[in-house]
């Protein structure tokens, strides 16, 4: 174990959490830290990043116009904090503003209407030419909430998050098992990271759309939290549900090779918000990104 990993692991152990994480430069091979990077881990909303991809390419192979529009009544959206499941009138949007929003600010609903639009199928296939062989997705937000709802012997989404954010009981439930909830590894979501930067995930224009989306991320208290300079860019993506707290992203110091980190915590608590631990996700991916980072490219 290297004196980067120990102080990581330290990391988690005082925020009263189980963590996993991998970094590595983009780009080359050369250099990694990983603790647990091979586990299984659940995904929770960094699904929609292999989303977004999947939805990328069906607009750069011309099967789906970017500005095609669709009509999105909140009444009928999978419930969320934010988007447009808390809009009071219907809206209508273009498959890539809807891709924004899923993407900046987590909005459930938004990723559900892509992934009714793009197919679980176009996921997989995006994932296995990827070489992906780990990572499955297995529904989305919907079919997370309803199976939730199921597990916590709840009515509602709500009965349910209410019932499991109560630490007096010990709940059991899919969404925290990564062998029936939609999972990965740190490795590879370090490699679907390199994949887009590189232009391999998704070809031509929308891949840069993709990293552009991800670089307006509005959630600035997991692994931006480790790089509070405004010279750096962190383009990356959360995920949330419980006592789950993720985040994958790649850091970007001016002049350097960017490095790919990615960062999946399970808390001992489920409080609605945990704010050591979103902190220890940012710390951890500074010990990380510093290890790694390469000064001034060539």
């Amino acid at each position: 174990m290297t004196s980067a990993e120990k102080r990581i692991r330290d990391v988690f152990a005082d925020a009263g959490c189980t963590g996993w994480l991998h970094a590595r430069r983009v780009g080359t091979p050369a250099g990694e830290v990983g603790v647990g990077a091979d586990d299984l881990v659940v995904l929770a909303s960094v699904y929609k990043l292999p989303l977004l991809v999947a939805l990328c390419r069906a607009f750069e192979s011309g099967e789906l116009s970017p500005t095609a529009t669709v009509r999105v009544n909140p009444a009928d959206c999978t419930p969320g904090p934010t988007g447009v499941s808390t809009f009071r009138d219907p809206v209508v949007l273009s498959w890539r503003d809807l891709a924004l929003s899923m993407m900046t600010v987590s909005d459930n609903a938004a990723a559900d209407l892509v992934l009714g639009q793009v197919g679980l199928e176009s996921v997989e296939r995006a994932l296995s030419d990827l070489g992906l062989t780990n990572t499955r997705i297995i529904g989305g937000t919907a079919d997370a909430h309803h199976r939730l709802v199921i597990d916590a012997h709840a009515h509602t989404t709500a009965e349910a998050f209410a019932a499991l954010a109560d630490n007096d009981e010990a709940w059991t439930v899919s969404a925290y098992d990564p062998s029936y909830a939609s999972a990965t590894t740190p490795r590879e979501m370090t490699s679907l990271l390199d994949a887009i930067w590189a232009g391999r995930a998704v070809p031509g224009a929308q891949g840069g759309f993709v990293r552009q989306v991800m670089s307006a991320q509005i959630w600035q208290h997991r692994i931006r939290s480790g790089f509070p300079h405004s010279g750096v860019d962190v383009a990356g993506k959360t995920g949330t549900i419980g006592a789950i707290r993720n985040e994958v992203a790649v850091v970007t110091f001016p002049g350097e090779i960017p490095v790919a980190v990615a960062v999946f915590t399970r808390a001992a608590r489920t409080d609605p918000v945990l704010p050591v631990v979103d902190a220890a996700i940012g710390h951890a991916a500074r010990i990380a990104v510093t290890e790694l980072r390469s000064g001034s490219v060539d």
